[in-house]
């Protein structure tokens, strides 16, 4: 090998090594009081998978949900989560380059037990979920990454007919459309995906559409909402039936073309079914199943959006919440709340299937994973 070839290889090498080690891991938990970690950021090594801590943060209590601003700099939080007669939204500045973490606000999240929070793709706007008392709320977000005052709230009454866990609202999420025009909120307990029009332009965003929402199926329970990357397919996880629905999508209006179950044809109670994500080339769609299961069940995407179920992964723990996929789509990261473990999955881009890579993470009460490359 002549000495112009050694070179090549060599500064491939260094580029590369460069370039993995520019993919951060948030992690989110049930931490019950200010004596323990709540959030932990580790870098993620995409050569092997592994995972490096580089710093973490006591400031809240209960962040059960993150996600991360698009260009990386903030990380937004529910907090205060299954905090009685209480909820709020929090919002922290990343540095990655000093390896900081550091808190910056809170604002009240307009409704007990926040869930789940979106930020636009503009940057300057938060929308959060709020499950016990069914509402969503919106706020402004200012050019240093604080959350400013609620801008929207609306609150929701109506439930559905399971005597136990539908008596009212209980939305679970607040998803924004491929375009970011629409917010769709998966509502668990009125068995319903609420919808609204979202102009980014107006000092209150959210405005009605002709159809405000999409009935499920009774009892169904619908939690996560995800797009195909095509745009023209969405996808909503059903807790209560451990279910499926596909949806054609134009225009903020969803029409059901498939529902198919997230479990094996043996499993008939105990449904726990929680996250769902798609693969980045939009070949493979997961699906995480907490209670009796404790796996993420696998499914191929055909070109008219329907699934086939083409298997099962085991996530190595007990209650599996949230699981993420990171933006090159080569590994799949899943949070365990009560066996408090993180384990990272190594796909394969062939067929979908998943296998542990790394050594797994010990964080108590793990609730949430977020991947973002900055």
């Amino acid at each position: 090998m002549n000495l112009k070839k050694h070179i090549l290889i060599f500064i491939f090498l260094i580029c590369t090594s460069v370039f993995s080690q520019n993919t951060y891991v948030f992690l989110g938990s049930y931490n019950r009081d200010k004596t323990t970690e709540s959030i932990q950021v580790y870098q993620l090594d995409t050569l092997n998978g592994k995972l490096a801590k580089i710093t973490s943060s006591k400031d809240i209590i209960n962040p059960s949900y993150l996600t991360v601003s698009p260009n990386g700099k903030y990380i937004y939080a529910c907090t205060d989560t299954k905090t009685p007669n209480s909820g709020s939204v929090s919002s922290f500045e990343f540095n990655p380059e000093n390896k900081s973490l550091a808190f910056l606000n809170k604002q009240r999240s307009g409704g007990e037990n926040p869930v789940y929070v979106s930020v636009h793709k503009n940057g300057k706007w938060l929308v959060n979920a709020n499950y016990t008392e069914g509402s969503v709320s919106v706020h402004p977000l200012l050019e240093n990454g604080k959350i400013d005052s609620i801008a929207q709230n609306f609150q929701y009454t109506d439930g559905s007919i399971h005597k136990e866990r539908q008596t009212r609202s209980h939305v679970h999420s607040a998803v924004f459309s491929p375009e970011f025009d629409y917010l769709f909120l998966p509502d668990l307990g009125a068995d319903k995906i609420r919808c609204y029009h979202f102009d980014e332009t107006k000092k209150q965003p959210l405005t009605e559409t002709q159809n405000p929402f999409t009935k499920t199926d009774l009892e169904a329970g619908p939690r996560h909402f995800t797009f195909h990357p095509n745009q023209k397919y969405g996808y909503s996880i059903e807790e209560m039936t451990g279910s499926i629905s596909v949806y054609q999508y134009e225009s903020g209006t969803l029409k059901k073309i498939q529902r198919i179950n997230a479990h094996p044809d043996k499993i008939k109670e105990g449904f726990e079914s929680s996250d769902i994500h798609i693969s980045p080339d939009g070949k493979f769609l997961y699906a995480s199943n907490r209670g009796k299961e404790n796996n993420i069940a696998i499914f191929a995407i055909a070109e008219n959006g329907l699934l086939k179920n083409i298997g099962y992964q085991s996530t190595l723990g007990k209650h599996p919440r949230i699981f993420a996929i990171d933006e090159t789509g080569k590994f799949l990261i899943a949070t365990n709340v009560n066996s408090g473990n993180v384990i990272v999955f190594k796909r394969n881009l062939k067929n979908g299937l998943l296998k542990k890579v790394g050594k797994e993470i010990k964080m108590e009460n793990v609730s949430c994973v977020q991947i973002k490359k900055i």
